[in-house]
């Protein structure tokens, strides 16, 4: 099967949005790209999770052209291709409705830096502006909000992330997500006392040079 590691990782990550509370149905799209081949496997358009094999994964090149894959990809694909195309640095893409998330991306605000786990992102995470789903607009403004960060709110939509792998990129949504809703709780009760921005940026280094196995 073509990119047939990479249409088991989708398969691997799609569920595992749901098991992690970070989308409902078939809510999100996962993509993984092989900068070899110059092709990327997304998950399709409207197809159960924890149905899903690689079979149904859809491979595309960066023109958004299906290249293998009888199934429609997913109408995010705009996305996740503007990434590959324009972010050498990113080789997967999360796209989750994560409830906290979507909280904040509803009240259009940006994720500040509440915790040094807003590091994984950045100093940290943006909303972007809005644009309605499936659309080159909307690929356009979450890749702008991304601008030298690794998520981005999506305005009353919700949150992509996106890094070298996939294991990392989920590990941004995660983190963020997280985050999300410590913010979230902590403004029900107060206010939230925020980081400086040279802690972040110190943090942010060490994650990307030192943290965890290499």
């Amino acid at each position: 099967m073509y990119l047939e590691s990479e249409r088991q990782d989708v398969v691997i990550y799609c569920k595992k949005l749901v098991t992690a509370g970070l989308t409902t149905g078939t809510g999100g799209n996962i993509s993984v790209f092989n900068d070899k081949a110059g092709h990327f496997a997304i998950s399709p358009s409207g197809v159960d999770y924890t149905d899903m094999t690689p079979e149904d994964v859809v491979v595309c090149d960066l023109d958004g052209k299906v290249v293998d894959g009888s199934l429609k990809p997913s109408s995010e694909i705009g996305l996740h291709r503007v990434f590959y195309r324009r972010r050498p640095d990113i080789k997967a893409v999360v796209h989750t409705h994560s409830t906290y998330a979507t909280v904040l991306a509803t009240l259009r605000e940006d994720l500040p830096a509440l915790s040094y786990l807003i590091a994984y992102a950045g100093v940290n995470v943006r909303c972007a502006d809005y644009a309605s789903y499936g659309t080159e607009e909307l690929a356009e403004v979450t890749f702008e909000a991304m601008t030298d960060r690794h998520c981005a709110l999506m305005a009353n939509h919700g949150l992509v992330a996106g890094d070298a792998d996939i294991a990392s990129a989920f590990a941004v949504a995660e983190q963020i997500e997280h985050c999300c809703e410590v913010y979230v709780k902590a403004r029900s009760i107060g206010s939230p006392v925020l980081l400086s921005e040279d802690e972040m940026r110190r943090t942010e280094k060490r994650f990307r040079t030192s943290y965890g196995q290499k």
